[in-house]
């Protein structure tokens, strides 16, 4: 029994000379462990905040998992083409420009595989299919022999010179994403949470070193399993430089809890991530709109061009 005596009071000794770093570390391993009697608690307003403070840190972090991909410009690219330099060597409104001068289908493969005179086209679903359809165009184009041009072929060139249109809104709409809700939401994670994240360390700094204290200067810097009788002991009266050391550590405790409140509510009343949000689905409408007026003002083309050609073929068969 002397011996374990011993061991505790040189545990409690040792526990006054190591560095506040151990000693925190100290409490918290006996506080897993369950060795702990009295752990401070913190206030339920306070565990409030923190509960709502993880709610929003997850909310960033599974809406930037998805909303990150405006950052990418192939993100609808379609995986299964292979399209290759010469392809994306030029604009469709360059091509069209460059065929309208052809005077042979030589010329006109030649408009098609100019040498590129800027960095290669976007990789996006619209220009995508913009370039597909001329191309698609101009094999129907070469293959006519008939009166006219072929309506098919007509009407897949001005698909393409629209389709490159909402592909060019599609990135003015990533660029506004970018720059108006990526970049507000990865501050909020990135530099708000953050500081909350590091105010509540402190907190939970002060309150170990609180604890460390309050066990050190009670002599219970550890239990050893001993006796029933053996742990009933009587609490000796503090001393007074005991008293102000204890003191001091719940003003830090005190200091640190209520500095990580004022970060936490700042960081839940700030209208930032509401007003990007609104930023995001205004850049969506603006290009939803802008790609409904493209397309809108092509149908009717496409139509007449539909007519037409339904027209000359029954005017062909009644002859």
């Amino acid at each position: 029994m002397d011996t374990f005596k011993g061991l505790q009071k040189s545990l409690t000794t040792f526990g006054g000379q190591i560095t506040p770093f151990a000693s925190r570390t100290f409490q918290y391993t006996k506080e897993q462990l369950g060795q702990a009697d009295d752990k401070t608690q913190l206030p339920p307003d306070y565990i409030d905040l923190e509960k709502r403070v993880d709610a929003l840190k997850a909310v960033h972090q599974k809406m930037l998992a998805v909303t990150s991909q405006y950052s990418s410009e192939a993100y609808d690219y379609p995986p299964n083409i292979k399209e290759t330099f010469q392809d994306l060597g030029r604009t469709v409104s360059e091509k069209v420009t460059l065929l309208s001068s052809a005077t042979s289908p030589a010329e006109a493969q030649a408009a098609l595989t100019a040498p590129p005179t800027a960095k290669p086209q976007p990789k996006t679903f619209a220009h995508a299919i913009a370039r597909a359809s001329l191309a698609s165009s101009q094999t129907l184009h070469q293959q006519h022999t008939g009166a006219g041009e072929d309506p098919l072929a007509t009407a897949l060139e001005k698909y393409a010179l629209a389709m490159e249109r909402v592909g060019e809104s599609r990135l003015a709409q990533d660029a506004q994403i970018q720059s108006r809700f990526l970049a507000g939401w990865n501050t909020t994670l990135n530099t708000n949470l953050m500081f909350a994240t590091r105010a509540r360390k402190n907190v939970e700094k002060s309150r170990l070193t609180l604890d460390a204290v309050k066990t050190r200067v009670k002599g219970n810097t550890w239990k050893i399993a001993t006796s029933p009788r053996a742990e009933t002991h009587e609490e000796a009266e503090l001393s007074p430089e005991a008293q102000e050391e204890i003191e001091k550590a719940e003003d830090e405790f005190v200091t640190q809890t209520e500095e990580a409140v004022g970060v936490m509510k700042n960081v839940l009343d700030t209208p930032e991530p509401l007003r990007n949000l609104a930023e995001l689905i205004a850049a969506q409408v603006e290009y939803h709109k802008k790609a409904q007026e493209i397309l809108s003002e092509l149908a009717p083309i496409i139509d007449g061009l539909q007519v037409e050609q339904e027209a000359s073929r029954a005017s062909a068969y009644s002859l």
